[in-house]
């Protein structure tokens, strides 16, 4: 018995210490990339962009569609979603590999503004970090709008406006249900959903959007029956 509690302690002393060692490691990655370029200087980058659109002119449907499939506690977490953290902590044990990091949309603009797409866990600590730092000096309202013009929509599309142009030939305002689920669901994976390249399979990542709209509560059940039925 006392072999046993030796090694259960053991393992447990490895374990705070490999958890010691990531969060040491990412916060230090954190304030490195946020002293290189200091989070209002970044912010002031993005903005400057020609394509740079505000929230309030972007589609309701659109702003509403990229919250509820891409993180539908947003307006209720402090940066991270712990609850789909842990999910996605069981599915990596489960797969034996890093496969989902469970991002919130502020994590997501965290990676974007400043880290590498990699799916390592010291960047994803860092990723942490900086959410938790935009969500206190940033509105959510803020977050979205600097999300949205920094996500990746295929075909070349760096932005929504130059996505809604590129695919619909509007404005984002203009964007209705139809075309605004459509969009939100090609970030997920650009090079798979792009209604350019594969415009079946954005067809089928759309009704897992306007799904995630419905459970929400984003739409009703006609709006939902209007586009599943197309």
């Amino acid at each position: 018995m006392k072999v046993i509690k030796t090694i259960i302690l053991s393992l447990f002393l490895v374990f705070i210490c490999i958890c010691g060692y990531f969060l040491i490691s990412g916060y230090n990655l954190y304030k490195q990339v946020l002293k290189e370029t200091p989070l209002d200087i970044k912010i002031n980058e993005i903005k400057s962009k020609s394509d740079y659109t505000k929230i309030e002119d972007v589609s309701p449907y659109f702003k509403e569609a990229i919250v509820a499939v891409e993180d539908h506690r947003f307006y209720t977490h402090n940066g991270v979603d712990l609850i789909s953290t842990v999910k996605a902590i069981f599915t990596n044990v489960k797969k034996g590999a890093y496969v989902t990091g469970g991002s919130s949309i502020t994590q997501q603009l965290a990676k974007n503004m400043y880290f590498t797409q990699e799916k390592k866990m010291v960047r994803k600590v860092a990723e942490m970090f900086m959410a938790y730092n935009l969500e206190k000096n940033l509105s959510k309202n803020e977050i979205l709008e600097l999300y949205i013009n920094t996500i990746y929509y295929g075909s070349g599309y760096y932005s929504v406006s130059s996505a809604s142009k590129g695919y619909f030939n509007k404005k984002p305002i203009e964007l209705n249900l139809n075309e605004a689920s459509l969009l939100a669901g090609i970030p997920n994976a650009p090079s798979v959903y792009s209604l350019d390249v594969n415009p079946e399979l954005a067809y089928q990542r759309q009704k897992h959007v306007i799904s995630a709209m419905r459970e929400y509560n984003y739409i009703d059940e006609q709006e939902y029956n209007d586009i599943i039925k197309n």
